[in-house]
């Protein structure tokens, strides 16, 4: 990815310092097609949702304005001021995504052990919901759109089901081909996709220019005033429209700042308003038309053409979610939250461009298993939303967290404007809650499975660390110790993978008691993230010589890294430190982890849940990249 990709600076380690306008309109291609999918397709469901007849909503005028009004002012609020304007001003050098914002607010926060505490929490809350709402977009926007065979064919009604898992099971197929061939391909579509949604808008407008009355927000006040609780239950239902919102956030490592904020203000916004509009006029015109407004807004011989487009783009719009999940999922995997897996990389130039296989296969599963469960996506609105909603709110809280402590905004100001999007997030919410016994369980009990799985993850780690450097000899002594009475040594060099150089490893322990002998050069290697998408060339590396032949080597990498330690330590040269990698053998001990009732820590369960997790990881040597025939691997049992 050229320096573009990082939207307003220079991506790191690209050399460029000022990007074409080629480059910058490719990237906005690129955004249209994957970050702006999810929203994009919202209105093929957003208006239908929001009158079901169990609302008890008609429409009315003064309702479908009141909805409209709620709708636009919905989109400017959290959509373009809070998100496209704020919160992707909260780019850690250039990455997004919760994560990321996390990072962001530990170091706003300082040394406070609590307020670290506290936001790590939040964060891992927010991710976690994040994933759960990563199945159910998928699940709602492709059967959504497939549901148009029923307006032009209702004899298809059966096929539905099947066909939409045929689509899902091509969008998983596709992933592997990285999100920037995805994204050149999805553009095209979703460029032609937007244009048809603000053309059928426009359309159904000019035969009904009074819907334009909606851009007043008076409507929306007078809606909430005069429908009581049914107001409530719409209000949960219009948040379908900024579904998708906090992707355009996720997805900025992607492609950056300022190809999204293009795409979204002079192209995504427009046409949904327009579309949104249309469907308003349509219904003053045409009440009957609310079993689904969209597809009735489209002209008779356009309606099968619209019916596939529509298939495309809501596989488009999964997209988003997709690979938004995948960048969530390798943060937290570098920042410790999340078990080792494989990474991918799909590009040469945009380190954002990744794939997580076991990730695109947990996904496929789940949302093929949702579709087939749920069935339709008036089963599957239950669903929606409550997780999406729940998320925001996070985002809100974090980034004000960062605008009062980094950005050093008035304390005023930053009560003010928290105030307000709070206010927003948590009425969407709480509306929200009342869809739980409908279905809006199902993405709360995916966000809480991943949540116990990630603080899990995280607690057991910092468990294991504790067992490993309780139980170690002084590293200082032991080299003294050594010097007195030096054992054999053989040529080469060996390098020992720990967590403490203070103490000495177990793998050295092992290898000495075995073998009887040391090498004539012992590195102690230690692999830290640091809470920055990338390491600045001056931190990755640093080198302590302890005497005796023995080195304490730690190398840096960010959170949006790769750790390829081999191409780490060919970098030591020029600090006094060569690595002849054929000479060089790496050690490393594997813990195998046991779960002990009487040990203090975890409740049991979380300790054999953690022990489970730590099996099934990818190993440490294949997650730094180490050759498998460079490498000695010594096991040690440790209690939990």
């Amino acid at each position: 990815m050229s320096a573009a990709a990082r939207g307003d600076r220079p991506a790191a380690g690209t050399g460029e310092e000022d990007p074409s306008h080629g480059s910058k309109r490719a990237l906005i291609l690129g955004a249209v097609g994957v970050v702006f999918g999810d929203i994009g397709t919202s209105p093929l469901y957003t208006m239908h949702e929001t009158f079901l007849p169990e609302h008890g909503l008609h429409p009315h005028p003064s309702t479908v304005l009141g909805i409209l009004s709620m709708v636009t002012w919905s989109l400017i609020l959290v959509v373009a001021v809070k998100y496209v304007s704020l919160v992707m001003r909260a780019d850690n050098k250039g990455e997004g995504g919760i994560m990321a914002l996390m990072t962001l607010a530990q170091r706003a926060v300082g040394s406070s052990s609590r307020m670290r505490k506290l936001v790590v929490l939040m964060a891992l809350l927010g991710a976690a919901l994040f994933i759960g709402d990563g199945v159910i977009t998928p699940s709602i926007s492709v059967l959504s759109a497939v549901e148009g065979l029923q307006v032009a064919a209702p004899q298809l009604k059966h096929w539905v089901v099947p066909i939409t898992v045929a689509v899902l099971l091509l969008l998983f197929g596709l992933q592997r081909h990285g999100t920037a061939r995805v994204g050149a391909v999805f553009g095209p579509v979703m460029v032609l996709w937007f244009l048809a949604l603000g053309a059928i808008g426009a359309w159904n407008i000019v035969r009904a220019p009074e819907v334009l009355w909606a851009l007043n927000p008076w409507h929306a006040v007078q809606f909430f005033m005069t429908h009581g609780k049914t107001s409530i239950l719409a209000l949960g239902s219009v948040v379908l429209c900024v579904t998708g919102a906090e992707a355009l956030y996720t997805d900025m490592g992607h492609f950056g700042r300022f190809p999204i904020r293009a795409a979204w203000f002079f192209f995504v916004m427009p046409a949904l308003l327009l579309n949104y509009y249309g469907q308003g006029g349509l219904l003053l015109q045409h009440p009957e038309t609310i079993a689904n407004p969209f597809y009735h807004s489209v002209p008779d011989w356009a309606l099968y053409p619209m019916i596939g487009l529509a298939t495309l783009a809501t596989v488009i719009a999964s997209q988003a979610v997709i690979s938004g999940a995948f960048t969530v999922t390798r943060q937290a995997i570098q920042l410790g939250f999340i078990p080792r897996m494989q990474v991918v990389h799909t590009s040469r130039e945009a380190i954002g461009q990744i794939f997580l296989p076991w990730v695109n296969r947990s996904l496929m599963v789940t949302v093929i298993a949702t579709v087939i469960s749920f069935g339709s996506s008036n089963a599957l609105a239950g669903a929606y939303g409550i997780a999406v909603t729940g998320t925001m709110a996070i985002d809100t809280t974090l980034t004000m967290i960062v605008a009062r402590r980094m950005w050093h905004w008035n304390r005023a100001l930053v009560i003010v404007v928290a105030l307000v999007f709070l206010c927003i997030d948590l009425s969407y919410f709480g509306a929200n809650t009342l869809k739980i016994p409908d279905g809006g369980w199902f993405p709360l009990v995916l966000g809480l499975a991943m949540f116990v799985m990630m603080t899990t993850w995280h607690r057991g780690r910092e468990l294991l660390l504790r067992e490993i450097k309780q139980g170690g000899l002084a590293l200082l002594p032991f080299i003294e110790a050594m010097a007195k009475h030096p054992p054999l040594r053989v040529p080469g060099t060996a390098v020992f993978l720990t967590a403490n150089q203070k103490t000495v490893p177990h793998a050295l322990l092992h290898n000495l008691k075995h073998n009887k002998v040391l090498h004539e050069r012992n590195v102690l290697l230690t692999v830290d993230v640091l809470e920055t998408p990338l390491a600045d060339a001056g931190e990755r590396i640093r080198i302590e010589n302890l005497g005796g032949d023995f080195h304490t080597l730690e190398l840096r990498f960010g959170f949006a890294e790769d750790p390829n330690v081999p191409l780490a330590l060919a970098q030591c040269a020029r600090l006094g430190l060569p690595f002849d990698m054929m000479d060089t053998t790496f050690f490393l001990s594997r813990e195998n982890v046991v779960a002990d009732k009487d040990r203090p820590g975890m409740v049991l369960w979380r300790d054999k849940l953690f022990a489970f997790l730590t099996r099934n990881a990818l190993p440490a040597t294949a997650f730094f990249q180490i050759p498998g025939n460079r490498l000695i691997e010594l096991g040690a049992q440790v209690e939990i």
